[in-house]
């Protein structure tokens, strides 16, 4: 899986995070890593008359932050550095990921998560509506883990409706670059009504769990090490609270139904998983657009954009 991995990178605890998984990510799968810093549009205050002496100092001390980010990464992984203006950081990452047909956004948690812990803040928002490549949510605390973890097994959500397809794609060639097991994951329907009969329903519902799970099965490529589990519980959280996770693990789950074709959605359940989930999070778009072969717009760290 050659190509490039865009990271939103700010002088943080939870912009650090977002690098550091994306470097193990990028040097799993052979991808260019794209740091990507994105400052507000001169023109985008209405208040404030622009400064060009400003807007330099602000350009040059990005630089310097993505540059003690690049730092960091494992020398076998090749960095590129991006300082952008645009309208919002999250519109400046899809710019930067459409221009380099990017495979993934990473994006850190937002302020106020603990460690292992998702935060969805405006910026990580905003990407989950109007993103038409994977978004991946970086919990707390993930440069922590050792640059030798890797990327170690991918586990998919897959929900007892019909439109895997595009999960089980990305799962497929991602497990199959990187030569890690798949864990095909079902969730039994949770927050019955009060009158409804737990038992007759579970039964139902692991009957069709147990089916959607074994097509999905069938659509990945052979010899792809594969596991099934289907988690019940009390609530989504709940359920989810009881798997395991190995360091190293990412998650797949797909956009909403309610979501623009190519575009991303945070769905409830999705929404009610990233509360317990404490691994990264890839957010897949129902529909896929091909990627083109053209890369234009990065240049590497010795010769930064200006």
């Amino acid at each position: 899986m050659t190509g490039h991995i865009v990271v939103g990178y700010t002088a943080t605890k939870q912009g650090r995070d977002a690098v550091a998984f994306a470097a193990r990510l990028a040097a799993a799968t052979d991808a260019v890593l794209d740091v990507a810093t994105i400052l507000p549009s001169p023109d985008r205050s209405v208040i404030t008359p622009p400064d060009a002496s400003y807007d330099r100092y602000l350009h040059a001390q990005a630089q310097q932050w993505i540059a003690r980010a690049i730092d960091r990464i494992p020398a076998e992984v090749i960095a590129h550095a991006h300082v952008r203006t645009a309208e919002s950081f999250a519109e400046g990452l899809v710019t930067v990921a459409g221009e380099l047909a990017a495979s993934y956004i990473v994006v850190g948690a937002a302020d106020g998560a603990s460690r292992g812990q998702h935060r969805l803040g405006s910026t990580t928002t905003e990407l989950l509506h109007f993103s038409d490549v994977p978004v991946v949510l970086v919990p707390r605390g993930a440069r922590k883990v050792a640059p030798e973890t890797g990327i170690s097994r991918v586990t998919v959500a897959i929900g007892v409706r019909p439109g895997a397809d595009a999960l089980i794609t990305e799962a497929a060639e991602l497990a199959h670059t990187v030569g890690i097991p798949v864990r095909l994951l079902s969730l039994l329907p949770v927050d019955l009504p009060a009158n409804a009969d737990p038992g007759a329903i579970r039964i139902a519902s692991t009957t069709r769990a147990d089916d959607v799970l074994a097509a999905a099965q069938a659509e990945l490529p052979s010899g792809l090490s594969t596991d099934v589990v289907v988690a019940a519980g009390d609530s989504i959280e709940e359920a989810v609270s009881y798997l395991d996770w190995r360091p190293g693990e990412v998650v797949l789950v797909g956009s909403s139904r309610l979501a623009q074709p190519r575009r991303l959605f945070l769905g409830s359940t999705a929404a009610k998983m990233l509360r317990e989930i404490t691994v990264p999070v890839i957010v897949v778009p129902r529909t896929r657009s091909t990627a083109g072969s053209t890369e234009t717009g990065s240049t590497p760290m010795k010769e930064q954009e200006q």
